[in-house]
This record gives C-alpha cells, structure tokens and sequence, in this order.
C-alpha cells in the first residue's frame, strides 16, 4: 500500500491544528510560556501612559453658568399674563438652543479679546471653550480651558458678560429697544484648585488594563511566530506523549565520557536516572527472558539525539543491566566519535557480511555496557539497515541483552527510525529546544502515524532548567500513573 493510500482519508496534522479550539486554559498556558514578553509590553504599556501623565501640561477648567427669562414689555405698570409668560417661555426654548453656537462667534468674543487682552485669534479662543445648552432648561454653561487657573476663570466670566451684553443689547431690537429674553450670570467662574486633565487616577486605570490587553496580545502573537518548540508542552502537544526527561544544556554533555561518569552527583546524571526509571514501564507487552529494543531518533539533525542515546545506555548500565549501543546511523556515524573509542569499523561490516558482531562489538566502561559502532560509511545504507540480516542482528541481540538502543538517523533524513519503531512497537523522540521546528515535528509525526508507528515517549533536550521542573518531578510506576515527588532544597527525596 502507497504512502498516498494509507494516509487517504486521515486528516494531517495542519489540518488538526486548524481545528483545535483555543480554550481559556490554552491562553493562561500561553500567557505563562511567554510571561516575560507579556510583563515588559504591559511595563512598555504602562510606562508610556505614565510618561504622558507626569509630561503633559496641566490643563484647568472654570465654568460659568448663566439663565435666559423672558423680558416681556409692561404697560400701564400691569405686569404680564399668564399667556404672555407661556409664550415668551416658548420663545426662549427656540432661542436658547442657539445660544452654545452664539456664544463662540466674533461678536462674542472679540470683545472678550480685548477686555483680557489676549494675544489668540476669535477661533483659537473659540477652541478653549465649551458651551453647552442643558436640555430642557434656560441654562447657558460657559466653560473655558486654560493652562492658568486664574485665567481660566477670567475667560469664563468675560465671555459670559459678554455674551448677556450681545443678546440683550444688539441681538434683540425692538419699539423700545428692550430685549425680551434677559440673561443673568447666576454662577460666575472661579478659580480652580486642581487641573482637569490630564486625569492621573484615570489615565493610571486606562494604562494597566490597556498594559495587561496588549502583554496578552504579545504573548499570543509570540506564540503564533514562534516556529520552534521551546517548552515540554509543545512537544506534548504535537506528538501526544509523555515526557521522559528535560535535560538542560550543559558543557560536559559534549566531552567523550557520558555525564554518569564525569558527574555522577550532578542534577544532570540525576535526570538520566529519572529517565531511566522511566523507560522501564515504556511498554506494558515485554516478551519475558527478551530484552527490550529502544530505538531513538529525532526529528532533524543537531538535537542532541546521539548524546541522549550514548547516556541513556550508561545510566540503564549503571543499574546492572546488560546493555547493547548500536550506532544504526551509517549516514552519519558518530557514536565512536562520541565516546572516543574505535569506530573504522562496525555495523556496516557485519551487515555486509565481512565480519561477525563478535568481531565488532566493544564494552566500554562495565564490562555490561557494550558499544556496536556504525563502522565505515556504506554506500547502499537504507538498503543494509531495512535487510533481514539487520533484523536477525536484533532478535539475536535481544536474547542476549536487557536493553538494545539503537541509535537512528533523523527522521527529516531518512525513514530508518520508522523502520526499526515497527520493529520496536514504537520510537523515542529527542526534542530540541530551539533547534526542533514545529512544522519538521508535525511533518515526522505524520508519517509515523503513517506507518503505525507510535511514540512512547520523548526526551526534551537543551531545556531551560528556570521553566523545567519548578515544583516537581515526574515518574511513571508500575500501574502506568505519573506521580510527583516534591522538590526540596534543590534535591529529590
């Protein structure tokens, strides 16, 4: 069946993260991964809004308040009727409405202008001022804005003043020159205490929910930018399986002696024994007096795959199990580079059938630790590595050992880790923090899933050891539940 065929039908993993639903959970884990860029753009946020706050120029509000009433003429000392009352009522309602706009025009103004003596023009005064016509009433309010308290009050009153002089003395004509709709200042403007804006309390309030908005914003646009797995959770959630292990990044990782001798007290060695405790309930369907294949592998190169490998067999041998290394990866051998021992020749001798695996099997360290290197580099790789030879090598080599890891190319590089996951009912991943891209994980897990290959579990390499394990660590029992054991002063008790 064609790769075309099997995978008709299954939906891909594109496809499947299209349709995930971001849940509020998915956002607080989200928030939490990328915590530091959601702090500083809220700082960033909030800071900016502070720097307005303290740098703006006060601004002061005073406001005068003035009412309209009907002046109507008497005649013969007879005060007017209730009719005339009612109707000059009227007329101050249609007239009154006008009166905001009025207020802001040249006749108004100009004199106000030079009663101060103001240095603005009519319209750059008309822009300090706020005049307003409560509905329903025969209230005028004048207010005026100005960087000066006293100020402020001063343009307040005059424009008033002048305002009342305009409709009682030029806008309205009449037989006796008398106005009917009279205007009284009933509140003259003062002079305020404290400036109107900018308002702190308020513009404070408005910067830390505008500061917390924009630092979730952040953390989810890092999150969708972000193109490389930097957490266990990102793994887990593509591939779909537990984590065996974070091991952080550490300069003796990268000698030629696995960590479990060179720093056998070390946090380092501790999560490979962590790792090791593990592997051991991995598979539920272990054949009894038949050791157990672990075949390791990685997405792409460059992810520590050969180091967790290489570490992973000395901590399994430093319990007293037997244990064989093969290094399967003919394309590009390096497990003999690794552990400094000899590697001209191994597997691809005994594939091809020149030399028996007695010939090249070396122990190194324990006399139960024993090293199978990948030997020359073979022009027909995939071809050695998928033969029934390479499978017999294996089943003989399970009869013998307690674990046999073989040591894979990426699966970017070659389908051999599919190949021998088949054998093994399932494979190991190594995930790189920073290196491992999502998509490449997607892209492997797909044909994986192809083949019915699953993945038992994976090692997350070059971890942040601040994000990893804060609170606890993680071990699988016996009745397949994951337990937790608290951290305590730095070490597991």
């Amino acid at each position: 069946m064609s790769s075309e065929e099997m995978t008709e039908g299954q939906p891909s993993s594109s496809d499947n993260q299209m349709r995930k639903v971001y849940t509020f959970a998915d956002l607080l884990a989200t928030i939490r991964k990328h915590l530091i860029a959601a702090l500083v753009a809220c700082a960033v946020v909030i800071a900016c809004v502070g720097a307005y706050v303290f740098l703006a120029p006060p601004e002061y509000t005073s406001t005068a308040q003035v009412i309209a009433t009907f002046n109507a003429a008497q005649e013969n000392g007879e005060s007017t009727d209730i009719s005339q009352q009612n109707t000059g009522g009227t007329y101050i309602s249609s007239q009154i409405k006008s009166y905001p706009t009025l207020t802001t025009t040249e006749k108004v103004l100009s004199p106000v202008i030079s009663k101060l003596g103001l240095n603005e023009s009519v319209s750059e005064l008309a822009k300090q001022l706020v005049v307003t016509n409560p509905s329903n009433t025969a209230f005028v309010n004048i207010s005026a804005k100005s960087g000066d308290a006293q100020r402020s009050a001063d343009i307040a009153n005059a424009v008033a003043e002048s305002l009342r002089t305009v409709v009682q003395q030029d806008l309205y004509g009449g037989s006796k020159g008398q106005s009917p709709i009279k205007l009284t200042v009933v509140q003259k403007a003062t002079v305020p205490q404290s400036p109107s804006s900018p308002k702190k309390g308020l513009y404070f309030a408005i910067g830390v929910v505008l500061g917390i908005i924009v630092g979730v914003f952040a953390a989810v646009l890092k999150e969708l930018l972000s193109t490389k797995v930097e957490e266990t959770s990102d793994v887990r959630g593509i591939v779909k399986a537990s984590a065996l292990g974070s091991v952080p990044k550490n300069e003796v990782l990268s000698g030629t002696r696995p960590i479990i001798i060179t720093e056998p007290n070390g946090p380092v060695a501790e999560e490979y024994r962590r790792i090791r405790a593990n592997i051991k309930f991995l598979q539920a369907d272990k054949v009894p007096d038949r050791g157990q294949l672990l075949v390791i592998s990685s997405t792409s190169p460059s992810e520590g795959k050969t180091t967790t490998v290489i570490n992973v067999a000395a901590v399994l041998a430093e319990n007293g199990a037997k244990v064989l290394l093969v290094d399967a990866d003919l394309r590009h051998p390096s497990v003999a580079h690794h552990l400094g021992i000899e590697g001209s020749v191994g597997l691809a001798h005994v594939l091809s059938g020149q030399m028996s695996p007695v010939d090249v099997v070396q122990s190194y360290w324990k006399p139960n630790l024993h090293i199978l290197p990948a030997g020359k580099r073979p022009a027909n790789a995939s071809l050695l590595l998928n033969s029934d030879m390479m499978k017999m090598l294996i089943e003989q080599a399970l009869m013998q050992y307690d674990y046999v890891l073989i040591d894979t190319a990426p699966l970017a590089v070659s389908n051999d880790g599919i190949v021998f996951g088949s054998w093994a009912k399932g494979v190991v991943l190594v995930a790189a923090n920073g290196i491992c891209r999502k998509k490449d994980l997607e892209e492997s897990m797909d044909a994986l899933r192809t083949a019915k290959v699953p993945v038992l579990g994976f090692v997350f390499n070059f971890a942040n050891p601040k994000k990893e394990h804060k609170n606890a660590y993680y071990y699988y029992y016996e009745d397949g539940a994951r337990r937790s054991t608290p951290r305590r002063n730095g070490r597991k008790h």
